[in-house]
């Protein structure tokens, strides 16, 4: 069955998701306060780089089942759904932003006239879409008419099509069969291809997303707890995580030793959650959190640490190669990156870096954009690898030990072949494994 959604902000989460539903079939308007963005976007232009995002935007501009606007007057009594793909960054307090959601809200309830469901895909705090729908109850001439439900979105940043389109679960938090029955007509083509559905209460569907993202930082911040112990010990990390992965209880994903996590969503949801665990008093929660966080930050530390060590103690006036500055590979997005962190201080200390990229711009004082690695590498006194790209993985180290004018090469991600670049004259130092020349 084909519906009118429309879809509120279209940034990262907002773009895919106005894309992915006009691939189920339906008609789907996307609105959003810039114009700038709405014009590129009705050209099919991505506003991000987000593997094959822009050509699904392409094809349904073209198609005509997408198209977006600046006009809520448009979508009010138009949509028969309209979803919210809003931002909720970090305030200074740690706790979420909603500001973007109320003004949605505060824009779009007074110009509903007629009964209307609100699903919200956005990361929020426990209790937010309750405090929404008492919101726009109010505001909307529809009064109780209007409804709230919520739909947390899964998406990781490289793979946010290929989520959106065959999702590994679809979470619904709803208060009527009414809006259960037309959420499942939303994803009809998920659904009839057994993709499983969790129906709940509103509260819990906001908990599932950001139990998810705390869970999945734990399992990382163990990891590099353990890379830790292993370093000191002599053991092998890779070897660990190889070994107790196989244990179906715990599972090898997310147990990658290296720099820890970053991007815009991990971060800011986990310490979000720790604050609202904080504020109805369930203190275990918010101290255990806090934990996650502190062994996370440290990695960044103790890399920054580990190079200055390796180029004799003092880091001024040396030249740095830093290969990577977006959090991940297969995106541009440099927030909360662990890289640029690790560059960042090592140039506070007087060092000079470069840095490449494949994707992402580098916009940081004191580092240095390279436009190739050759550039980023001539006349390093050290390497550091901070993000997996794939084409790092497969770079010529002796063809780069030609450039460089010091062999030591830190694999901050444990993605390089130590033999390959120990052949080649490089010193090669990845964390939790013992040095290898």
């Amino acid at each position: 069955m084909t519906l009118r959604v429309s879809v509120i902000g279209t940034n990262y989460l907002g773009a895919t998701t106005a894309a992915g539903m006009a691939e189920f079939g339906h008609q789907v308007i996307g609105v959003d306060i810039l114009p700038e963005r709405i014009a590129k976007l009705n050209a099919g232009t991505s506003p991000i780089y987000e593997h094959n995002l822009e050509p699904l935007l392409e094809l349904h501009t073209r198609s005509g089942r997408l198209r977006f606007t600046t006009d809520y007057a448009e979508i009010a009594d138009w949509a028969d759904v309209h979803i919210l793909c809003l931002g909720t960054p970090q305030s200074a307090s740690g706790a979420a932003d909603l500001s973007q959601l109320h003004a949605a809200i505060d824009t779009l309830a007074p110009q509903l006239t007629r009964p209307a469901l609100i699903l919200g895909k956005s990361t929020v705090p426990v209790g937010t879409a309750a405090e929404l729908q008492e919101r726009a109850r109010r505001l909307a001439p529809a009064g109780d008419g209007v409804e709230i439900a919520w739909n947390p979105e899964f998406l990781r940043e490289a793979f946010a099509v290929e989520d959106t389109l065959r999702p590994d679960r679809i979470v619904l938090g709803v208060q009527s069969s009414s809006a259960r029955t037309l959420l499942e007509q939303v994803y009809a083509i998920p659904l009839s291809e057994q993709t499983p559905l969790v129906t709940c209460d509103l509260a819990t569907a906001e908990l599932i997303k950001v139990a998810a993202n705390a869970f999945l930082a734990t399992k990382i911040s163990f990891i590099n707890a353990m890379a830790q112990m292993c370093q000191a010990a002599g053991g092998d990390v890779t070897l660990l995580a190889d070994a107790i992965g196989y244990d179906s209880r715990i599972g090898r994903e997310f147990l990658n030793a290296g720099l820890g996590f970053g991007g815009g969503c991990f971060p800011k949801d986990i310490r979000a959650l720790a604050v609202r665990a904080d504020e109805l008093g369930v203190d275990v929660l918010s101290d255990f959190i806090s934990s996650v966080e502190a062994i996370n930050e440290g990695q960044r530390a103790a890399v920054a640490e580990l190079t200055v060590a390796q180029v004799g103690g003092d880091i001024s006036g040396k030249r740095v190669a830093v290969l990577g500055a977006s959090f991940k590979p297969g995106t541009d997005d440099t927030r909360n990156s662990p890289a640029l962190t690790v560059a960042a201080q090592l140039a506070d200390q007087g060092a000079e870096v470069y840095v490449f990229d494949p994707q992402a711009v580098v916009v940081r004082p004191g580092l240095t954009q390279a436009a190739s690695v050759e550039e980023a590498v001539t006349g390093a006194d050290i390497v550091l690898h901070l993000t997996e790209w794939p084409e790092f993985r497969y770079l010529d180290p002796a063809r780069l030990a030609e450039l460089v004018r010091t062999r030591i090469i830190i694999d901050g991600r444990l993605k390089l072949h130590q033999p390959t670049w120990q052949q080649a004259g490089w010193k090669i130092v990845q964390i939790g494994r013992a040095a290898t020349l």
